[in-house]
């Protein structure tokens, strides 16, 4: 069951991208992902509602719901898309996978919970395998003010994220399951792009273009209700230290498609990366383990 909740979030996520790519054009950004997450709200909530499957939840929990919706459903988005305007996909990738630190320290630091140094390991692998495949867009990167402003954009888009995570720890240890909460998130983070919208008057607008749609669509429907719920039953089924490796190997899907659909060439290096990636996955689901320094004393 985890390996299969593991393949559904990185082909939900891997393939989003492609979707977002096809949203590009007049609609302001937050106003499509506004869009994303009122569809997902508007999917998902009524499935669990006419189901049987909403957890009835106390008061107080929405508030938890609401501060998910500000970090996983809202914030963590408008930082990254804004970033994606000074920075190259590549650089936004690698910046996101930093994710597994922010959820080794966050956990430390709100639930106390002791890091395994095979996260550690599984992330510098990872993103070192991240450099290498991104290494010729990374390479066309100039340094620039706005450049800085991305990476710092990006890195607080992580955190956020992150925090999200910590929430759906909270929510776990209260038994709020994932497809409640997601579904309460979602809805609470339309509402407040919504009220984003409004405050900064910012045009509600429409592409009339099939393709807007159907990645909309997509981007709300497998991005986000099937990819989000995947990936939120991970972080409480093996922890969000590990499940946040998703965010290092999802890129490598997106790159295998764009090979496909975009002419993306693959050479020694992008190679050399793809093999420390799908190797720092094996260390990060503990199927390769590194010997401490007891086991060789002895």
């Amino acid at each position: 069951m985890t390996a299969f909740l593991y393949i559904i979030t990185l082909f939900a996520w891997g393939t989003s991208w492609i979707a977002i790519a096809m949203q590009n054009g007049p609609v302001d950004s937050v106003v499509s992902v506004f869009y994303r997450f009122l569809i997902a709200g508007l999917v998902l909530f009524p499935i669990l509602f006419f189901t049987g499957r909403l957890q009835k939840v106390r008061r107080n929990d929405h508030l938890w719901f609401f501060l998910q919706g500000i970090c996983l459903f809202c914030f963590n988005f408008i930082c990254f898309y804004v970033a994606s305007q000074y920075m190259a996909s590549g650089l936004l990738s690698i910046v996101f996978s930093s994710a597994i630190f922010f959820n080794t320290i966050n956990n430390r630091v709100f639930w106390g919970v002791q890091p395994n140094k095979a996260v550690y390991w599984a992330g510098l692998i990872g993103i070192t395998g991240l450099v290498l495949l991104f290494w010729k867009e990374l390479e066309q990167t100039s340094a620039s003010g706005e450049l800085l402003l991305g990476i710092g954009l990006s890195a607080l888009g992580t955190f956020s994220f992150s925090l999200g995570n910590m929430i759906t720890v909270r929510h776990n240890k209260n038994g709020i399951n994932p497809l409640t909460s997601t579904a309460y998130g979602m809805s609470y983070g339309a509402v407040i792009l919504l009220g984003i919208l409004i405050v900064s008057q910012i045009p509600i607008t429409w592409d009339g273009r099939p393709e807007y749609l159907y990645g909309l669509l997509w981007s709300a429907i497998v991005a986000s209700v099937v990819g989000f719920t995947a990936y939120l039953t991970l972080v409480n089924r093996i922890g969000a230290n590990q499940a946040a490796y998703a965010t290092v190997v999802f890129p490598v899907i997106a790159l295998g498609i764009s090979s496909i659909y975009e002419g993306y060439t693959w050479g020694v290096l992008n190679v050399l990366g793809l093999v420390l990636v799908l190797f720092g996955n094996a260390v990060a689901m503990n199927l390769v383990k590194f010997p401490n320094r007891k086991s060789q004393i002895a």
